[in-house]
């Protein structure tokens, strides 16, 4: 008996260590992105051009109106001001951190004759210069198909881009910047894409799966992770040189990888899945999340964190 009760009591204590819990949530569609800019203040976004921003640490959440009905794909800062938000065909950015959006033209029309853009990610690597990825989709029947890759550059803090031409056809889902001049994107069939020249040319490394890749988390020019469906989680500690699969017993579908610091890292994914690592991403314990749903978006730092998913479902850990 005295043993069972210890055995509760640790299961009881590891559970309690995880520190997620839900938080009310006002959006009706599915939330994708999750962003904070300081501990008090963020921002969520998904379906139909949902974004909402907290100023309390998520105790209350006002919706934003910014001017577009897609969905939104990603919300990104590069700093407490400047943020950027990709939604279909168009990015927007703010200068105000968040107050105030205003849309930025990326391309012409004629510029793709032959489909349409989807912008999917954004990064900056410094004040200048900064990428946007996606793919280029065509109208087939009642299917969007992809076409060809997609990577924009600006040299001028985004008042103008020009495409890159890269070595893949595939849908691109996420780049990471560790400096103006090195960077990885990930996509589908297990594509990994890495620059070294500030992104003027761009070279496939080999991931060793042909699983699609939906996000990449670099700590540095040499320590870096890539997840994606049925379970993938790859390893690097040679800047994507060699990549290692990390072998697990979950076999769900990830959509984002987050270190906060150089040993803790999380995931999360299809059916409520979050993991957490303590140890440079080497192994991989399962996290109590109290939910079903699918998760899409992750932001973490060192003392607190965000996740958000289906159905406007957000949660929140702190330590």
């Amino acid at each position: 008996m005295l043993l069972l009760c210890l055995t509760l009591s640790a299961a009881s204590a590891f559970h309690a260590q995880s520190g997620w819990k839900s938080v009310k949530s006002a959006a009706m569609g599915d939330l994708v992105a999750v962003y904070f800019t300081s501990a008090e203040r963020g921002f969520v976004a998904g379906d139909n051009g949902f974004l909402a921003q907290t100023g309390n640490g998520g105790k209350t959440w006002t919706k934003q109106n910014i001017g577009t009905g897609e969905d939104i794909n990603e919300i990104y800062f590069r700093n407490d001001k400047n943020g950027y938000v990709v939604a279909g065909k168009k990015m927007l950015a703010t200068d105000d951190g968040g107050r105030q959006w205003r849309e930025i033209k990326i391309y012409e029309p004629r510029d793709f004759r032959s489909g349409t853009p989807e912008f999917l990610s954004v990064r900056f690597a410094d004040k200048k210069r900064g990428f946007i990825v996606g793919s280029v989709i065509k109208k087939v029947g009642d299917e969007d198909k992809v076409i060809d890759s997609l990577v924009m550059r600006t040299d001028d803090g985004g008042e103008t881009w020009a495409r890159i031409i890269v070595p893949s056809k595939f849908e691109l889902f996420h780049l990471d910047l560790v400096s103006s001049s090195r960077g990885w994107i990930v996509g589908d069939n297990g594509l990994i894409l890495m620059t070294q020249d500030g992104g003027l040319n761009w070279s496939a490394q080999n991931s060793k799966t042909v699983r699609t890749l939906y996000n990449v988390d670099f700590r540095d020019a040499l320590e870096g992770y890539a997840v994606g469906e049925k379970g993938t989680i790859l390893r690097t500690e040679n800047g994507g040189a060699t990549w290692q699969t990390v072998k697990t017993n979950f076999p769900n579908t990830f959509m984002r990888v987050d270190f906060a610091d150089d040993k803790n890292g999380w995931v999360i994914g299809y059916n409520g899945t979050i993991l957490r690592s303590n140890d440079r991403g080497r192994t991989w314990v399962l996290q109590e999340s109290n939910t079903k749903v699918h998760l899409y978006g992750l932001f973490m730092t060192r003392k607190y964190g965000w996740a958000v998913g289906a159905k406007g479902s957000i949660f929140q850990y702190q330590k």
